[in-house]
């Protein structure tokens, strides 16, 4: 019979996906610990804030909008250029992360295959940029099942602690790319 925490993961809907991912594992307080991870790579922590503080903007440029059209087509000029920008640091920080990979991916976790074990239980401080937005997220996880793949090993993992705004981000990604998947199968004869 599945657990509680088995039908809340089962709650989110799931996408294959290909984002860079690293991952390392928590010692004991920081596993313990429920403030917010931070990178020691000061451009992976510059392009994650950039992400976050253009989500949480968002309302503010809505309301700018509705009184000044000319000023709220500005601001989105100077948004798309900070995106550029943001785009081109991912692809820096894509070298030091490594080769994008195949990853299922929800809002209540990510599962990856990895050629080490990783012990059930285990607290990771995942950093992942998602394509083609870059998007730069570093999260805490739970290892909740390693299964031999082959090879290399399926580890499962559960995010933890996700504040609202890096959820939200999660989610919007999750159905840009299920909008996607939508239109290359109508596309395809």
């Amino acid at each position: 019979m599945p657990t509680q925490d088995e039908d809340d993961r089962r709650e989110y809907y799931r996408i294959e996906d290909t984002i860079a991912l690293e991952f390392s594992l928590l010692s004991g307080a920081e596993a313990l610990a429920s403030d917010e991870l931070h990178d020691s790579s000061p451009l992976f922590n510059l392009l994650s804030d950039l992400h976050l503080m253009d989500f949480e903007s968002q309302h503010l440029l809505r309301h700018i909008s509705e009184r000044d059209r000319t000023l709220a087509n500005y601001l989105k000029v100077i948004n798309k250029r900070i995106d550029l920008l943001g785009q081109a640091l991912a692809q820096s920080l894509l070298r030091d992360i490594g080769a994008p990979r195949r990853v299922s991916l929800s809002e209540g976790g990510v599962s990856f295959n990895n050629a080490h074990p990783v012990p059930s239980g285990s607290h990771l401080a995942l950093k992942m940029v998602l394509m083609p937005q870059a998007l730069g997220l570093l999260l805490r996880a739970k290892v909740v099942h390693c299964r031999p793949r082959g090879e290399q090993f399926e580890i499962g993992t559960e995010f933890e602690s996700l504040t609202d705004a890096q959820r939200q981000l999660l989610a919007r990604h999750i159905l840009q790319r299920q909008a996607l998947e939508r239109r290359q199968a109508r596309e395809q004869p």
